[in-house]
């Protein structure tokens, strides 16, 4: 695979007078062509402000960051409207933000395709193909009132859709849902991504969401900090899930919070170098 979006020492700061707030402090991240990946992480980690550089809505302060080739610390702004009409799709996780009111859900679909200058006779295969691929033809001539709250994000991503973008990104798409919706909206993406080749980055505060795709990418304090790799056994058994520190250039490391708490780690760990691994040993010294 080849890496579609590419993250090296990302930094994100906002500033509100003379308070500065660093919401992504060095972050790196690579998600390959054709991934389906979940970036988790708590309330203020940086996941939501690195999905809104990636969509193209927010600059990056420091740092590379590339899409599909798109180099977005050096976007015009006749260049940022192009890639967010033909790079990226979003879905948010308040439906409201994802449909107009008062058109049908084909309609929806359809506005998009408009709006880039789709050829009309074309337009409404395009519309059907998209609602039938994400679950909900049914709900083709009703309005988002009429749909329940999983038919609406799932008409939203065939809306993002529609231009059939390199990526698709989602802002806590279940946040709003109950258990069957949501699983819903995850099997949408899973289809997404199998029948039209589609990268998914899903950002969430919900560490399970793991169990729904390929590779789950943890954040804290505005980087990197683990990785869990979901790999197929080969003789039919259930997935099994692996989990990866993630080591940065400074060689720094961070250790998943239950491993340094099953083992009583605290402000200094030993080291030992061994043969093919790195070994991290409790300092009973440091106490």
């Amino acid at each position: 695979m080849s890496a579609l979006v590419v993250c090296e020492s990302l930094v994100r700061i906002h500033r509100s007078g003379s308070v500065e707030v660093q919401a992504l402090q060095g972050l790196d991240l690579v998600v390959d062509d054709g991934e389906v990946l979940a970036v988790v992480g708590a309330s203020g980690s940086g996941k939501s402000t690195l999905l809104s550089v990636l969509a193209g809505s927010d600059a990056p302060t420091a740092g590379r960051v590339t899409v599909g080739g798109w180099d977005l610390t050096a976007l015009s702004r006749a260049d940022r409207v192009a890639y967010r009409r033909s790079v990226v799709g979003v879905v948010r996780q308040q439906t409201a933000q994802n449909l107009v009111p008062w058109l049908t859900a084909a309609e929806n679909v359809a506005l998009p395709l408009a709006l880039a200058g789709a050829p009309r006779r074309g337009r409404a295969g395009r519309v059907a193909e998209l609602l039938d691929l994400v679950g909900v033809p049914h709900v083709a001539d009703r309005r988002p009132a009429a749909c329940s709250g999983g038919e609406q994000q799932r008409v939203a991503i065939a809306v993002a859709l529609a231009n059939a973008p390199a990526v698709l990104l989602a802002d806590e798409p279940t946040g709003e849902l109950d258990t069957t919706s949501s699983q819903q909206v995850y099997e949408a993406f899973r289809a997404v991504n199998r029948d039209l080749g589609t990268t998914v980055v899903v950002v969430t505060h919900d560490a399970t969401v793991s169990d729904q795709v390929e590779r789950t990418v943890a954040i804290r304090d505005g980087r990197t900090a683990s990785e869990v790799l979901r790999r197929p056994t080969g003789d039919g058994a259930p997935v099994v899930a692996e989990e990866f520190a993630v080591l940065d250039r400074a060689g720094r490391l961070q250790l998943p919070a239950e491993y340094r708490a099953a083992l009583d780690l605290t402000r200094r760990v030993r080291l030992t170098l061994e043969a093919d691994h790195v070994a991290v040993h409790r300092d009973a010294g440091a106490r």
